[in-house]
């Protein structure tokens, strides 16, 4: 057993209402490597943000649940060693699906938990929620969990259709699962397509202009539980200037529309104090590598595709966190 705080890490207790109080979110940034650890620290120190390091199950496979343990006890030492004296940091696992993995998690140093039981029967989601809170609270670790499902694919993670969450559900679940926060299903959707061109219009350069988020439904949760922290799955934007180098360098990325940054920034002054964001740092790294590629067709030394690319996530990240979720001088 490992504690986090061990490792100098925090869970998102207190973080997540200091953000409802000061009407902003914090970032959680999935990553799966180095560089795009390099990346979200860089900016959260640039910008003195507090910030979620979010590792799938997907994620957790590929990168070694042992070298995570050390690699988030090396963002800590690495916040300090670039100036930010006290790092507010949260290792959290995303869309943990069975006990067993939210509690290896926890064993192995994780501050934060998410177990998503929101594919199964309302009762079972609510037993599953519980077990995973008893376990996680005797080591003071944080758990989310989550009531409507979320359209899209992203890692492990897909459904076809998405279910709102329903208001009327939310006072019994979180009282009787204990969690920390809530993760809520209000329009967003996992992946870089979250709509069909269906579901959208098009202005008069035929880009695609998504539908709205379904702020009634937030305002409704907040009214049945005001001042719980809520969390927003699938949030990437889908920067269209990103997806059009992309493009442009190889790549083929059709009808690839994300959440309007306008709306996640009201919702960030809202209830809503966690913000997921998993494809834009995608995109931004695989339209920095394909363009090294293209226009240096010789290259071949990964440290000269993967650092501009960790320079551009960089700085997509520090527009996140000061544009967008407004976390920014809140160290």
């Amino acid at each position: 057993m490992i504690s986090y705080k061990e490792l100098g890490l925090v869970n998102s207790r207190e973080m997540f209402k200091k953000a409802i109080a000061g009407q902003y979110a914090i970032a959680a940034f999935n990553f799966n490597n180095m560089e795009q650890l390099q990346a979200i620290i860089q900016a959260a120190v640039e910008t003195r943000s507090p910030v979620i390091l979010q590792v799938s199950s997907g994620a957790r496979k590929y990168a070694n649940q042992t070298l995570l343990r050390y690699m988030a006890q090396g963002a800590v030492e690495y916040a300090k060693e670039l100036g930010l004296e006290h790092p507010q940091i949260v290792l959290h696992l995303d869309h943990g699906d069975t006990f067993e993995l939210c509690k290896s998690c926890i064993d192995m140093g994780f501050s934060s938990v998410m177990i998503d039981g929101s594919h199964h029967p309302y009762e079972d989601n609510v037993a599953l929620t519980r077990k995973v809170v008893d376990y996680a609270h005797k080591y003071d670790v944080t758990v989310e969990g989550e009531l409507g499902v979320l359209a899209g694919v992203e890692d492990e993670v897909s459904s076809a259709v998405s279910h709102y969450t329903r208001p009327d559900e939310v006072v019994d679940f979180v009282t009787r699962t204990g969690v920390d926060s809530l993760a809520i299903s209000i329009g967003t959707s996992h992946g870089a397509n979250k709509f069909t061109p269906e579901q959208c219009t098009r202005d008069a350069n035929g880009v695609l202009i998504p539908p709205p988020l379904r702020f009634d439904i937030l305002e409704e949760i907040e009214k049945r539980i005001p001042g719980f922290p809520i969390v927003l799955h699938g949030s990437s934007s889908v920067p269209q200037d990103l997806v059009a180098i992309i493009n442009k360098y190889g790549g083929a990325m059709k009808d690839s529309i994300g959440i309007p940054e306008e709306q996640l920034r009201r919702a960030a002054k809202s209830a809503v104090c966690k913000i997921n964001i998993d494809s834009d740092g995608r995109i931004a790294m695989t339209a920095a590598v394909r363009q090294v590629l293209a226009t240096k067709p010789a290259e071949f030394d990964p440290r000269k595709y993967l650092g501009p690319a960790r320079d551009s996530l960089k700085e997509l990240y520090k527009h996140k966190l000061i544009n967008v979720l407004g976390s920014a001088n809140e160290l």
